[in-house]
């Protein structure tokens, strides 16, 4: 995008902020709400929560960790406000009784990176995934996340598993952006969820084909002891907001359907 283009967006983003402010109900008193946020999220709601904090009184305070440390933490009693997970994940915990309801806010797919300025890989097809991958030296994935799953099913299917093993780093979780591995010229390519991709600076992603492709849809979902209801109600009303499509589109997600 040229800078022209970058300066349309963001006065774009701008006047939606302001838009939305004079919609966004006023409180008498500010409320503090606690989120908790895994990884593939963490650009996004980080740049949405910035942008709320200055449409209202609210202040919103993120916890980042991973989906399933989310999810211990909240079936061990831990209080919170908002979950940002899957949909999948949010089901869980509504029938369980932790949370109240899930609102969607974003999709997320999966994709590889490679370095900055190197031709862009071909992965336009099953076919064409295949020989891309069969030809890098060096491949990163992520330990037990889904992309991570993801790509194991992907390399059974384009019958590559014995290949991809002798030259795949496997990342444990919660050590970092695969993409980092890239960035640093430790690993010609890697593969994750885009929105992670997207978050590391000197990487070029590129989502996987259809035919090989993983939706995730992630959600927001509502503490059933939240004592900060008008707050978490503003807050979903923004994270569902046209303006918060363009900043998903940015960090690599699609709103949801």
């Amino acid at each position: 995008m040229n800078g022209r283009g970058i300066d349309a967006c963001y006065i774009g983003i701008f006047t939606a902020i302001a838009g939305l402010a004079m919609i966004l109900p006023s409180a008498a008193s500010a409320a503090e709400i606690r989120l908790m946020c895994p990884a593939p999220m963490r650009t996004t709601i980080v740049e949405l929560v910035a942008q709320f904090e200055r449409a209202s009184p609210h202040k919103v305070d993120i916890v980042h960790t991973p989906s399933s440390f989310i999810v211990k933490r909240v079936l061990g009693g831990e209080p919170f406000d908002v979950t940002i997970l899957t949909a999948h994940a949010s089901d869980g915990l509504i029938k369980e009784g932790k949370l109240t309801r899930r609102v969607d806010i974003a999709r997320s797919s999966i994709g590889v990176a490679v370095l900055a300025g190197a031709p862009k890989p071909d992965v336009g097809s099953a076919e064409a995934v295949k020989r891309t991958l069969l030809g890098v030296k060096t491949f990163a994935r992520n330990e037990g996340a889904e992309s991570g799953i993801h790509m194991l099913r992907v390399f059974e299917r384009l019958g590559i598993v014995e290949e991809m093993k002798a030259k795949t780093i496997a990342m444990p979780v919660n050590t970092g952006y695969v993409a980092q591995l890239v960035a640093d010229r430790k690993v010609e390519m890697a593969a994750q969820q885009m929105p992670e991709l997207h978050a590391v600076d000197g990487v070029t992603p590129t989502p996987l084909p259809a035919e090989l492709q993983l939706i995730i849809p992630f959600a927001a979902g509502v503490s059933s002891t939240t004592r900060q209801g008008e707050a978490v109600e503003a807050l979903l009303k923004f994270l569902t907001a046209p303006v918060a499509a363009a900043v998903l589109k940015a960090k690599g997600l699609e709103p949801p359907r």
